[in-house]
């Protein structure tokens, strides 16, 4: 862990520790630190990656399949339509689905490259998607992406000809409860090995996550103060995954105590945007793509103009859009393509919910009250196919 007796987000390190939210404040506030870090693995293993990537992606018949647990898995949702803009036939589908359903999410006939996100590299589901793959894809390669040497899916990927695995650094092995480095960290990671980010591409968002950690703060402390029951994300496209995984880390360090939804702009006026209420804060991450960036405007207003919500707030990677828009534009990041602008926005997303949990009471590296949500994932079965006897039980 790269932060370790320093005040974070306004509070001393042994209040934080007291409290029970030491690991979590601290594996926040790294992330700026962590992400060169990266920049820096995947550049040492460029020739290697290549040598295993490039042929694949050359290959109009494979199948890029994007996979994880939760929080994992909606790496693969972030990066999904980065992947379709270069042409590749990719998808996100979460190991859970792939373990319940692989007859229906697995093709034996496609040349598949299976993409495993995973912290630890032990859930029963991460596994049991590795094995199930190999079962039923007749030509089928692994990359693994894991913040954990000790995992079962690492040492996996190393007795493999057909698989190559990326090992992060132990920094992002979060050590709380919910995944904070150890997302980003996977992301960035996948979005360089993949040239959807180039070499480099860290630092502006780096220098606009540290920002926010100090100039953020009274904007943070004014939203936790308004103690809103509910809070809604909003993103497009690779933004829309990231909302989902902002939606999440609120809900898991608040205990459920608060209501946690997302959609994306155009996706929100279909029927959810019903919950908004004068106790609803709803967050628009503001895309950098022209396009898109149109619609998420459209809604911005229409939000305001409605005068429902208790706040409404946007992220921005640019100026405010408009005088009088309650937006948090990040500095130097104007530029940043959607996978880079990712890391600042749930830099702030990570460091509103953790704020919210103490200020319910809470203890974010261990939220869950009644101990039954655990930070590994317990009481999977896996099931073997019919007929089958060899798959991996948990």
């Amino acid at each position: 862990m790269l932060v370790v007796d320093k005040d974070i987000l306004g509070i001393s390190a042994a209040r934080l520790d007291e409290a029970g939210a030491g690991l979590t404040a601290r594996e926040i506030a790294q992330q700026p630190a962590v992400w060169p870090q990266i920049d820096t693995l995947v550049s040492d293993h460029r020739v290697a990656l290549d040598a295993f990537l490039a042929p694949l992606l050359a290959r109009a018949d494979v199948r890029i399949v994007l996979t994880g647990a939760g929080t994992s898995a909606f790496i693969g949702e972030c990066l999904t339509p980065a992947m379709l803009g270069k042409g590749w036939r990719a998808e996100a589908v979460a190991t859970t689905d792939l373990v319940s359903g692989p007859q229906q999410f697995l093709q034996p006939a496609v040349p598949t490259l299976l993409v495993s996100f995973a912290r630890s590299g032990s859930s029963p589901e991460s596994l049991a998607a590795v094995t199930l793959a190999d079962q039923l894809v007749g030509e089928v390669y692994h990359l693994v992406i894991t913040c954990n040497a000790d995992g079962e899916l690492y040492r996996m990927a190393q007795s493999r000809s057909n698989a190559f695995a990326i090992l992060l650094p132990d920094a992002t092995h979060d050590r709380g409860f919910a995944m904070t480095t150890s997302f980003t960290s996977m992301l960035l990671a996948a979005s360089l090995a993949f040239g959807l980010l180039a070499p480099g591409a860290t630092a502006a968002p780096s220098a606009a996550a540290a920002e926010l950690l100090t100039g953020a703060l009274p904007l943070l402390q004014a939203l936790v103060a308004r103690r809103f029951k509910r809070v809604v994300y909003l993103g497009s496209n690779e933004l829309r995954g990231l909302a989902r995984e902002a939606s999440l880390k609120l809900l898991e360090l608040t205990d459920g105590q608060v209501v946690a939804l997302f959609d994306s702009p155009l996706g929100f006026r279909h029927g959810p945007k019903t919950i908004v209420d004068s106790d609803t804060l709803v967050v628009v991450l503001l895309s950098n793509d022209p396009h898109a960036r149109r619609y998420d405007l459209d809604l911005l207003r229409e939000l305001r103009n409605d005068g429902r919500a208790g706040q409404v707030l946007a992220l921005s990677g640019r100026a405010a859009p408009e005088p009088g828009a309650d937006v948090l534009a990040l500095q130097g990041t104007e530029d940043a393509g959607e996978l880079a602008l990712a890391l600042p926005y749930i830099l702030f997303c990570q460091s509103f919910a953790l704020l919210q949990s103490l200020a319910l009471g809470l203890r974010p590296d261990t939220p869950s009250v009644s101990g039954t949500v655990n930070r590994v994932v317990r009481g999977v079965t896996i099931y073997p196919l019919a007929g089958e006897d060899h798959v991996p039980r948990g």
